[in-house]
């Protein structure tokens, strides 16, 4: 076995730095002694890690950000790429050099484009490629007959990037539109400055230019107005016919009145109405905090491939394929390994065992007999193919209700419209008042439009428009360097609504596969016996063997031993000779002093002398005790809710140290909805991995998935985290308590200026040049308060 080759950057010394050690590959904080051992925090790291050493790729750990995502488990899976063949054959079919535009997800930092094109570079046949990570896409161009994109694909899969087909995918229309409008205001904002500085100097109305520049100062500021103001306009007078209290109602009104009182100024010859440079700049401000708050969930978005896999076709005895949803009751299929049964099935083969993990939580295969009616939903573990008669169309199935998608309207912000209503009814009201105190006092009509201009022009909404924004796209970015991806923008408002956090048990509490409780059973194996046992759990997409398969591509490359494969059913597999299975059954089983209790066993042997014993376990997570009892002493009270049995689910709530009152087991995929709507779905927070918690999912407040390769809960989910452990839901609170202390901040800051700046505009103190200056000023002690506010967030935990 080729052993791991030291880091070409010296990662040991920079793990020495952080407070905690870290992983050598994705840089995630290690949470158990076996991690520190090994240095990695979980197999699929450590498999990548060798990987890219192998091939030469070291340099990659030069240039990669400090934390990525940690190597997810989709990089031992098989995934099904007949549809990038038949891509591949239809754009060969045209005369043109062959060109294919897809989905790429894990791309986090310039490292992996600079990977991904080295991979390319070896592939043979491989013309040019153009990663953007960005938009999470990349092009292929190849020479005809030589190259596959499906097996460049698998490649890619292997160092952690699932490559999907290109769909319209999210529509970030909007994020584009609003980095085309930042451009051209920022270019107007520059030359209505460039125009408007000669006055503030000294430049004297009769100055030959002056005029010229008069001209193109209210021309660029028009513009700005046009391309930037309108987009605050249009979306304050969508809000208000929805009777909605928008945080753009506010910063249209500012730009509205500063616009409005500029051109009177300027027809009239009234320089103190004259407010453009003003007007360019707020807008350019305006957008750039809108574009903040869009474009970091927009990112986290992205990660994740557009289309996300379905239910591949279905072949009926006949040979004939047809889709899911085609099916009908009494129609013979075949079902191969690791397909899921679409419909509820009567089994015809003699015996089969079965996943039923993603409708039920079950983590361990259940054994099926002829006749026996399987449910949908349920994933064949079996070697080779099943015989089925349907007993129900797709419409009535249980996993057509998992999967449909379900619309939810956003979350209202009540504490925001309250702030905008108040702050709309403020100024208008100060501005009111003191246009009729002026005229009172005055009866001079320009002097009086005047103050109310500046009333409205300098009561700047850069709190909600500006710094808002800013603090929750740190927060979004902190939370990405904890492995917490948010992908909702509303995520906030439901967090402050969370009362109580809801896991379901396998996958979410636990690992998708069962624990090896002695892995050093595996590294210590002969080349010949871990040939031997890679060619038993290939392919096999039995929990065993998917854990044993982890840990032998993990811990050094191996060819599967050649031969015929033999499946018993429900007692194990045998290839020459050598076989894997319950003990007993091809050898007896034996005492082991590594044996633990609860432990499932597995027996490799050869010629049925026993070679290795290995013990399988659930086990919840490494950090699972410690963050559970943290979130109850944040007053979050913690409950498991499982469709697993019973009696498991309650061994697991006192090793967790959870009340058996708040572990709920065995409960349908429409008994989990129902326990989530009669116990606060309003205040809930629920982690969930799998299809049965689907229809829970749509009933919760808030929703948040650890699984993002299976294409059921990624696309449902308020946010996704990754790794081995469960800290990144506590780290959700903690920066979320952060980001709404820097709020108060900004907002008693914001009516502090306000009351300031409102007041000089008030008594007549105010004119453009001094507004032009407070502007700045504002923003950036407003820019200091959140970058200040929000940097406890960024510290490495």
């Amino acid at each position: 076995m080729p052993a791991i080759s030291p880091d070409p950057v010296d990662r040991a010394a920079a793990a020495e730095k952080s407070p905690r050690p870290v992983c050598r590959h994705c840089g995630a904080t290690l949470i158990d002694a076996r991690m520190v051992e090994s240095g990695f925090c979980c197999a699929g790291c450590r498999y990548v890690f060798r990987l890219v050493q192998e091939q030469g790729l070291g340099t990659y750990y030069e240039i990669k950000d400090d934390v990525t995502a940690p190597a997810d488990a989709a990089v031992f899976q098989p995934r099904d790429y007949t549809w990038l063949e038949a891509a591949q054959r239809e754009a060969e079919a045209s005369p043109r050099i062959p060109e294919l535009v897809v989905n790429v997800q894990g791309l986090s930092c310039a490292a992996c484009v600079w990977l991904i094109e080295r991979v390319f570079q070896q592939q043979p046949g491989g013309r040019d490629i153009l990663v953007n990570a960005p938009y999470g896409t990349m092009r292929l161009r190849w020479v005809r007959g030589v190259f596959s994109a499906a097996e460049f694909a698998r490649r890619l899969q292997t160092f952690g990037y699932v490559v999907g087909p290109m769909t319209g995918g999210g529509d970030d229309s909007e994020l584009r539109g609003l980095v085309r409008r930042i451009g051209l205001c920022a270019a107007f904002a520059m030359n209505v400055m460039l125009y408007a500085l000669p006055a503030y100097f000294g430049m004297e109305p009769s100055y030959e230019w002056a005029g010229l520049f008069s001209v193109l100062a209210f021309a660029f500021g028009t513009l700005s107005f046009l391309v930037g103001g309108t987009y605050f306009l249009g979306r304050a007078w969508h809000a208000l016919r929805a009777r909605a209290m928008h945080i753009d109602l506010p910063i249209a009104l500012g730009v509205l009145g500063a616009y409005a009182g500029s051109v009177y100024g300027w027809f009239a010859g009234a320089e103190r109405f004259v407010y453009f440079d003003f007007v360019a700049t707020f807008i350019l401000l305006m957008l750039v905090g809108r574009w903040a708050q869009t474009a970091a969930v927009e990112r986290n978005r992205r990660r994740l491939l557009n289309q996300q896999p379905t239910l591949p076709p279905v072949r009926l005895a006949t040979g004939e394929t047809v889709p899911p949803a085609a099916l009908e009751a009494g129609r013979e299929i075949v079902l191969l390994s690791g397909q899921a049964l679409p419909v509820e099935s009567r089994l015809e083969s003699a015996a089969a065992l079965f996943s039923l993990s993603s409708i039920n939580g079950e983590s361990e295969a259940r054994e099926f007999r002829r006749g026996q009616r399987v449910p949908a939903g349920a994933i064949s573990v079996a070697r080779g193919e099943l015989r089925l008669t349907t007993l129900q169309g797709w419409s009535e199935s249980l996993l057509a209700e998992l999967l449909r998608p379900a619309e939810r309207p956003g979350e209202r912000a009540d504490l925001l419209e309250r702030i905008v209503q108040g702050y709309i009814i403020g100024i208008l009201l100060v501005a009111t008042l003191a246009g009729v105190g002026w005229w009172l006092a005055t009866q001079d009509a320009l002097r009086t439009g005047a103050v109310v201009t500046a009333v409205l022009v300098v009561s700047c909404p850069c709190a909600i428009g500006l710094a808002f924004p800013l603090a929750d796209e740190i927060a979004t970015v902190a939370l990405r360097r904890r492995g917490v991806f948010v992908r909702e923008s509303d995520l906030w408002l439901k967090l402050a609504r969370v009362r109580r956090v809801v896991f379901d048990k396998t996958g979410t509490l636990t690992l998708e596969t069962p624990t090896l409780l002695n892995p050093e059973s595996v590294r210590s194996l002969e080349p010949g016996a871990r040939s031997a046992l890679l060619a038993l759990v290939w392919d096999n997409a039995h929990p065993v063997s998917e854990c044993l398969r982890e840990e032998l591509l993990a811990t050094g490359a191996v060819e599967p031993l050649a031969g015929e494969l033999r499946e018993t059913i429900g007692a194990g597999v045998e290839i020459e000779g050598w076989s894997l299975g319950r003990p007993g059954w091809r050898a007896p089983a034996g005492v082991d002093a590594a044996a633990q209790e609860g432990a499932v066993d597995t027996v490799l042997a050869r010629d049925g002398t026993r070679v290795a014993s290995f013990h399988f376990a659930d086990r919840p997570r490494a950090d699972a005790v410690r963050e559970i009892e943290a979130l109850q002493a944040r007053g979050l009270p913690v409950y498991m809710l499982s469709g697993d049995r019973e009696e498991k689910v309650q061994a697991l709530a006192r090793e967790l140290g959870l009340p058996a009152a708040q572990a709920v087991g065995s409960a349908s995929p429409r008994e989990k909805a129902a326990w989530v709507a009669a116990n606060g779905a309003a205040e809930m927070l629920l982690l969930g991995d799998g299809a049965n918690d689907s229809l829970a999912f749509d009933a919760a407040l808030c929703r948040g998935t650890p699984v993002i390769h299976r294409g059921v809960l990624e696309q449902k989910a308020d946010f996704y985290y990754l790794g081995r452990g469960i800290a990144g839901i506590r780290a959700l609170f903690e920066v979320d308590a952060v980001r709404r202390r820097t709020h108060r901040v900004i907002l008693v800051f914001s009516v502090a200026y306000n009351a300031l700046a409102v007041g000089l505009a008030v008594a007549g103190q105010m004119n453009p040049l001094l507004a032009a200056a407070l502007m700045p000023l504002n923003s950036l002690l407003t820019l200091a308060l959140v970058t200040g506010g929000m940097r406890p967030t960024l510290r490495r935990g």
